[in-house]
């Protein structure tokens, strides 16, 4: 099946589903968290997918690809790191979060996968 949109790519679909279970979770963060580790979470496991949106545009250039699944990957590393910290401070069940943490992780699995091999998404020049 050729991929024709960003959203097809299943590491797109799993870093949205990831990103909307990271939403639901932290709608019970404390609320003095609001304006930081409730906004940082959710911003940085929402900018996975807007770096893979991004990335799927730039196909025609391969650094420009390979910056932005870059960013992508980056994201996701930080938002393991926001996981963590919603564990430590009591906000995240542990087990919820080593699955969400795992997922993560698969993402940036296929993520570096991309990055490694980009002839088989680039496209030609028009």
């Amino acid at each position: 099946m050729k991929i024709r949109k960003h959203t097809e790519l299943e590491v797109y679909q799993k870093a949205f589903d990831v990103a909307m279970q990271i939403f639901q979770a932290s709608k019970s963060f404390p609320k003095e968290e609001t304006y930081s580790l409730t906004d940082q979470i959710r911003r940085s496991s929402r900018s996975v997918c807007a770096n893979l949106a991004e990335a799927w545009r730039k196909r025609r250039y391969e650094a420009a690809f390979i910056a932005k699944l870059s960013d992508s990957e980056s994201e996701a590393a930080e938002t393991q790191v926001w996981i963590e910290f919603a564990v430590k401070c009591g906000y995240l069940d542990r087990t919820f979060a080593k699955s969400l943490y795992q997922l993560q992780e698969q993402i940036i699995r296929m993520l570096v996968a991309m990055i490694s091999k980009p002839a088989k998404w680039i496209i030609e020049p028009i």
